[in-house]
């Protein structure tokens, strides 16, 4: 199912301005492996958020070879710091290539695992935290998630449309736990979300208290 037609999405990529040759280089290779990346349409929300949210760390749950994490690295002050999850390693080595020659490797620490057990580890707050693990553990990765994001900070959660499949009938797993974390994150008292039917639908949630 198409989110936003194409003509749209069209018109919505040719306002984009040039963009770091980093973040182009990133994007060529996405399309290449066919990897899903948050693309720069959501990357420059991203970036947005950080800066709105004067946010001087992020933790992000799920960051593939950095693309998103590369959008909010650049977005963070000098003495910021994003904390990447990844399994693979592969993708580890790719991320840490691209920071080095984008002169982010100090805001960013990579750590190798499952992004569920590594923020366990944490007991302090984020000012910025992204979700885009496996969408069938998106519900049970909110009561991780919400004692480390601070008040008036920022979840940023990726694919709450799953291409259009949370309008269909049947729902598989995945899309049931898409439907699960979306009634969750709306219904929660402590928080304030709005889902962006951008791309593939990016949820923007305030922690209010």
């Amino acid at each position: 199912m198409e989110i936003i037609s194409s003509e749209i999405t069209r018109y919505l990529d040719e306002l984009l301005p040039v963009r770091d040759p980093i973040l182009v280089e990133m994007e060529k290779l996405a399309e290449e492996r066919k990897f899903p990346i948050v693309g720069p349409l959501v990357g420059r929300l991203c970036f947005q958020l950080v800066k709105l949210t004067n946010a001087a760390s992020v933790f992000e749950m799920g960051s593939g070879f950095g693309y998103s994490a590369y959008w909010m690295g650049l977005a963070l002050p000098a003495a910021g710091k994003i904390i990447c999850t990844e399994k693979s390693s592969d993708n580890i080595k790719l991320a840490r290539d691209y920071f080095r020659r984008g002169g982010l490797a100090d805001k960013v620490e990579l750590r190798q695992g499952n992004a569920l057990d590594i923020i366990e580890e944490f007991d302090r707050p984020f000012d910025v935290i992204l979700n885009d693990i496996n969408k069938v553990d998106y519900p049970k990765s909110l009561d991780l998630i919400l004692p480390r994001l601070r008040a008036g900070g920022v979840l940023i959660t990726d694919n709450l449309l799953w291409h259009g499949r949370v309008a269909q009938p049947n729902p598989d797993a995945d899309t049931r736990g898409v439907l699960e974390y979306s009634r969750m994150i709306y219904s929660h008292p402590q928080l304030l979300t709005t889902l962006i039917p951008l791309r593939d639908g990016v949820g923007v949630t305030l922690k209010l208290a």
